[in-house]
């Protein structure tokens, strides 16, 4: 549920910062260089700490709700080097496009270099070894084209390297499509565990000892 909430926030925030800073396109200017001075770069750093927390909240979940095994936890790994990468871009502003690389903005596309292939690769990593569980069949599909079409649009971000490339629109449709990736694998988790809590409070209010 916090990652759920997390999500929702993160993208309502990110949608303000669009309204609150025109001044910055959406098709070429990186979501980062909202948090580039200004009065509301303090929101975008919110928001990069907010990305860590509801990251991490997800991989617990994950860590909970799927079989143990080898692939899982290398995708785990991955899912929390993106969220502590993500917090730490907080802390370092980016360099405006078209600006200098240089301090803080180096140290930024350093842990978005990271980052990013992180959480493409956890998403289909995870996702592969979740696709092998039943209590997923229902779900795995959905996420496996999400995680899929998550790595297209990092291929295609990655490529848009001259200036008039929209950059900044296929940088957001990559992290939108991972924030959905994780939305819905937590959604999966909280519906799925809402019968086996029902079950223990009838248990409880009946006196009778709950079997997991």
């Amino acid at each position: 549920m916090l990652a759920l909430a997390g999500v929702a926030v993160y993208v309502a925030i990110d949608v303000a910062l669009a309204f609150l800073r025109p001044d910055y396109s959406l098709l070429y200017n990186a979501e980062s260089d909202y948090g580039h001075g200004g009065s509301w770069a303090w929101l975008m750093d919110a928001n990069f700490l907010l990305r860590c927390v509801l990251s991490l909240a997800a991989a617990g979940a994950l860590a909970k709700a799927a079989d143990p095994g080898g692939r899982i936890r290398v995708g785990l790994a991955l899912l929390a080097a993106w969220a502590v990468c993500s917090g730490l871009l907080a802390f370092f502003p980016d360099n405006l496009e078209g600006q200098p690389v240089h301090g803080s903005g180096a140290v930024h596309i350093a842990l978005a270099l990271v980052a990013f292939p992180c959480v493409a690769i956890a998403a289909l990593v995870i996702t592969a070894h979740l696709r092998l569980d039943p209590r997923w069949h229902g779900r795995a599909g959905l996420l496996l084209t999400v995680a899929i079409a998550g790595a297209v649009a990092l291929v295609a971000l990655g490529a848009a390297g001259h200036k008039h490339a929209p950059g900044g629109l296929y940088e957001r449709i990559f992290l939108g499509l991972e924030l959905l990736w994780i939305a819905l694998s937590a959604a999966h988790i909280a519906v799925a565990r809402r019968p086996r809590r029902q079950a223990r409070m009838l248990s409880a209010e009946a006196g009778v000892p709950h079997v997991r």
